[in-house]
């Protein structure tokens, strides 16, 4: 059964700043921290499922947060990975204050990459810091291809954009060259990677990037 801790918003108004700590931190510690992004579905616990079996020899841990339930920390710690499932009492985002409280229960010393799984939307997570080294977010074919024009912070927090379910294409209407024209209108520097956790399609282009992010 996964452990579950109920997180509440911090009681430290300088969140920039407890974001800059703990980043400081992991650094010294040698851990890489990512913060996944998205809207719920677009499939961030199946994109850590198949990065976690396509990487054995990496240690990583997640942070899963959620506003109910435990079912996804439960499909990551049948893989093998350690697992924290966090509860944000109500709350559509985490903060650098919850990230720490929850590192620390889960006990992040001996992890290579710990990913925070952000609660699923497109609009909170992008307004605070929680400390990781680098954000990332998925967009999902069937989400279509004008989201950039929707939730345009997103993208300009995000350092790298997964445009994931790439399998389904043949039955959705998205333009990807659109999707990636406008992402990169708003944030000249975000990489970009087309995959399928289904069929593999992409990921070990995404898994290069994250293991170049670790030097």
């Amino acid at each position: 059964m996964p452990v579950t801790i109920e997180l509440h918003k911090t009681i430290t108004a300088s969140n920039d700043a407890d974001a800059r700590a703990l980043r400081e931190e992991l650094s010294r510690k040698g851990i890489l921290l990512v913060n996944l992004m998205s809207s719920p579905g677009s499939g961030k616990t199946t994109l850590l499922s198949r990065t976690i079996r396509d990487l054995p020899e990496i240690s990583i841990a997640v942070l899963e947060a959620d506003i109910d339930s435990d079912v996804d920390a439960g499909r990551i710690e049948r893989l093998g990975a350690r697992a924290l499932q966090l509860h944000t009492d109500g709350m559509c985002h985490v903060d650098a204050g919850m990230t720490a409280r929850g590192l620390e229960v889960l006990g992040e010393e001996g992890s290579d990459i710990v990913f925070l799984e952000n609660v699923g939307n497109l609009i909170c997570p992008a307004e605070f810091d929680t400390g990781a080294h680098k954000n990332v977010m998925l967009l999902s074919v069937p989400e279509g291809d004008d989201k950039p024009l929707k939730y345009p912070l997103m993208f300009r927090k995000s350092d790298a954009l997964l445009i994931t379910k790439t399998d389904a294409l043949p039955f959705f209407t998205f333009d990807t060259e659109a999707a990636v024209r406008r992402a990169r209108r708003l944030n000249p520097d975000i990489r970009i990677f087309c995959v399928s956790a289904k069929t593999g399609e992409g990921m070990a282009d995404w898994e290069e990037w994250l293991l170049s992010c670790m030097n």
